[in-house]
């Protein structure tokens, strides 16, 4: 293995790997050496669309073939953007040849999957992470300061949070979402498990003790075997009297907010998952104060914006960016961190909890 440059393989052509092909670029410690896809003309003409706009230099080379993909000698890692329901059987064949993995979420169909890759990552002595960009985000680290000062929530009491876009109609009846064998968890594993990382991660990766939730609707597009969820809320509940809920949907137009509200104010983050265009990202701090004399009934906003300097996208300092550089780090350290594949379970778990109920007619589930 390289000891200055981590040398990237990017196993499938998924549309949200062109981001990553930019990010890995842009990261200072990575290289992308190949894409792999079930044919090399496949492969080629993916590489050829992103170097038109992206140019690697060299640019990488196209792999037909997963298996010759995970048994190259020139690869230190590899982003798994496969589709859900094929993910577990590639991800541990390149753990076991002693390639690091980095995935697209939701991890695995469900939580044994995630924790067999997770088992053999471990084995193989190579780092596992999920490919949750916001975690990356050096605004997090500004909004942990905030919440543990105590001053601008004060005690946590609720989360609220949605993430939904407005699918057209072609998107119902062709997308991979749609169907059960390759994405079976729906929205719940494309947008909800970005709602239940950032209510974990609020918490300091508390697990709630007991989840609701309510399938509003399925569905699949022809030619899938069964539904999947297209709508779905949840209600959490957690042993320290904290409550969260979240909103999941293909129906609802492009949201993608965070409330987190306490004994002394509460915040906003309305661009959570994908930041807004532009040079800082941020979030809003509000501590309203009601004062009534007598028929005078006074609701006064007191506002404060917390931001810091870093793109939304496409930029060395843009969280994509930042995901690919922390990996990359901790593949040419060597140690890999236990944190990251242990919070990728626990969101697993919890989403697993959550379509259980949602499938039962909301019936309280446990953890």
């Amino acid at each position: 293995m390289s000891k200055e440059i981590c040398r990237w393989g990017i196993l499938g052509t998924a549309g949200i790997a062109r981001k990553n092909w930019q990010a890995i670029r842009l990261s200072g410690n990575g290289e992308l050496v190949a894409v792999g896809s079930r044919t090399e003309e496949r492969a080629a003409e993916y590489i050829a669309e992103n170097q038109a706009q992206v140019p690697h230099d060299p640019p990488p080379r196209p792999i037909g073939g997963y298996e010759e993909m995970i048994a190259a000698d020139d690869i230190d890692a590899l982003y798994i953007p496969l589709p859900t329901g094929v993910r577990k059987e590639f991800a541990i064949k390149a753990a076991q040849a002693g390639k690091h993995v980095l995935c697209e979420k939701p991890c695995g169909v469900n939580s044994d999957e995630v924790r067999e890759i997770v088992d053999a990552c471990e084995s193989s002595g190579v780092q596992f992470m999920d490919g949750v960009m916001f975690m990356h985000s050096d605004r997090l680290v500004a909004l942990r300061a905030d919440l543990d000062s105590e001053e601008a929530v004060g005690q946590i009491k609720r989360i609220a949070t949605q993430f939904s876009f407005m699918a057209p109609d072609d998107f119902l009846e062709e997308n991979i979402r749609m169907h059960s064998e390759l994405e079976p968890l729906g929205s719940l594993g494309d947008l909800g498990w970005y709602n239940i990382r950032m209510i974990l991660w609020t918490l300091g990766y508390e697990m709630p003790i007991a989840v609701r939730s309510r399938m509003i609707r399925q569905a699949g597009r022809p030619d899938s075997p069964d539904a999947v969820p297209i709508s779905l809320s949840s209600e959490l509940v957690f042993a320290g009297g904290v409550t969260a809920s979240f909103y999941c949907s293909f129906e609802t137009e492009h949201q993608q907010w965070v409330n987190i509200s306490g004994t002394k104010g509460h915040i906003t983050m309305n661009d959570f998952v994908l930041p807004y265009f532009g040079a800082e990202v941020g979030f809003n701090v509000e501590q309203a104060e009601f004062e009534v004399d007598i028929c005078q009934f006074h609701m006064e906003r007191h506002s404060r914006r917390v931001a810091v300097h870093e793109h939304g996208d496409s930029h060395h300092t843009s969280q994509e960016t930042k995901l690919f550089r922390c990996f990359g780090d901790l593949v040419l350290g060597g140690t890999p961190d236990a944190h990251w594949p242990e919070i990728a379970l626990k969101t697993q778990q919890v989403l697993d909890a959550c379509l259980v109920s949602a499938r039962d007619g909301g019936r309280e589930v446990t953890l």
